[in-house]
């Protein structure tokens, strides 16, 4: 009976401290973006991002999760354009990112959770394109553009297992885009929705 009793001591005393010390989870994300920029003659595209990410627990309450993502961004251009002989439709400037969020994470309860912070950002590539007279023309405007951006992100997600959940996130930018501005403020905006997966 002794014996008994202390087997089951130890078992639940290993389980107790199983779940008082949860270490570091890993996981990979995807989802899609609907991205903008706050320049007044632009709308919104569509894009998506993919990623990975490790949540680190800080306590029961609170936790912190890097990500490093690449994102898809940009924005359409509203309205065509008459420049001499040529006539410009469907305008949009793509945009991908590297980005990197630091997101510190609430947990209302043991499956929703809050979450806010900063989300750094490197621009990898940049593209121009439209119509020009009936043809589909692309050209990088890389150069153009500032290779940093920051900006500030909020959300919340909800875990539907232990291994699979859902996230929905507001970035806004903080920096502007464009190098040599000429009036030009545009700053990112990005809405994701996505699904989760921890290991």
């Amino acid at each position: 009976m002794k014996k008994q009793l202390l087997s089951i001591c130890i078992v639940l005393g290993t389980m107790t401290f199983a779940q008082s010390s949860d270490g570091p989870r890993f996981g990979l994300k995807a989802g899609g973006n609907l991205s903008s920029l706050t320049s007044s003659d632009t709308k919104s595209k569509i894009g998506f991002y993919a990623g990975a990410f490790v949540n680190v627990p800080l306590s029961e309450t609170f936790s912190l999760q890097p990500e490093v993502i690449y994102s898809q961004q940009g924005a359409k251009i509203k309205g065509n354009y008459e420049m001499s002989n040529f006539t410009i439709k469907n305008m949009q400037q793509n945009l991908g990112y590297i980005n990197v969020p630091v997101m510190l994470q609430y947990n209302a309860t043991p499956d929703l959770y809050l979450e806010a912070g900063p989300e750094f950002g490197i621009l990898v590539s940049a593209q121009a394109k439209g119509d020009i007279n009936g043809s589909t023309y692309k050209a990088s405007n890389k150069d153009n553009l500032k290779n940093f951006n920051l900006g500030a992100g909020i959300g919340l997600g909800y875990k539907f297992t232990p291994h699979l959940g859902v996230n929905i996130r507001y970035i806004a930018g903080i920096t502007k885009i464009v190098k040599d501005e000429f009036g030009d403020s545009s700053k990112n905006t990005n809405f994701q929705l996505g699904l989760n997966f921890y290991f």
